[in-house]
């Protein structure tokens, strides 16, 4: 038999997981809605917002929000305060909340992107740019978590974190490198990449356009544990 505080903490993680008639179950009906007391009468003078401007309609945009690029970025600086005060176990906490909400992030525009694909490409291709960034995020996220981890001599906990990254990113790019260049002083690998002559090639290797273009980390990587 589960228990209520087990059903209370297993709840929410599975919300993001619901179809969509799941989460229409969840709403209130109309005649609940109905139920709800009136608010206060506002002082007529009173300013009242302009409804038809969408910047005074998106919650999500508001830092204390789960599911928002703000609160990623707010779990990543807290992440990089408690790696100041080498506070490692709450900083791995931090990143791990971090990569899961960019990676839900991307995942619902990539939907997004899917969805309006051949009806309105230029809806298309936001959400689709929106993806890729919040994918090069996540992968952030999981690099600095795989430092962590390497700070708390927990290479086994590193190892498959650096493996997703370099799927991810593709072993040409800086990140992937980065993931393999800790893979390789881990010794979870012998050969060197790039090799010492491609590493001077003048020559770059082209950035494939499908994979998570590259943005500023939200976690400067200097603020972290590195070995």
């Amino acid at each position: 038999m589960v228990s209520s505080g087990t059903g209370r903490r297993t709840g929410f993680t599975c919300l993001f997981s619901l179809p969509l008639a799941g989460l229409m179950a969840l709403m209130p009906s109309a005649q609940a809605q109905n139920r709800v007391p009136a608010l206060p009468a506002q002082d007529p003078g009173q300013a009242q917002p302009d409804l038809t401007d969408p910047n005074n309609l998106r919650p999500l945009n508001q830092d204390g929000s789960i599911l928002s690029l703000q609160g990623g970025q707010r779990l990543m600086a807290e992440a990089v305060n408690a790696v100041g005060s080498q506070n490692y176990a709450a900083a791995g906490k931090k990143l791990q909340e971090a990569r899961q909400v960019f990676n839900q992030l991307s995942n619902f525009y990539q939907q997004l992107s899917t969805s309006f694909s051949g009806i309105d490409n230029r809806v298309s291709d936001d959400n689709r740019k929106k993806a890729l960034d919040t994918a090069q995020m996540r992968d952030d996220a999981t690099y600095q978590l795989a430092l962590v981890h390497r700070a708390q001599n927990q290479p086994e906990l590193a190892v498959p974190l650096l493996i997703q990254i370099i799927r991810s990113q593709n072993p040409t790019r800086d990140l992937g490198k980065k993931a393999y260049q800790q893979l390789l002083e881990l010794g979870f690998v012998d050969s060197p990449f790039p090799r010492a002559s491609e590493s001077t090639s003048s020559t770059p290797s082209p950035k494939p356009s499908s994979t998570p273009s590259s943005t500023p980390s939200s976690t400067p990587s200097s603020t972290l544990p590195k070995r």
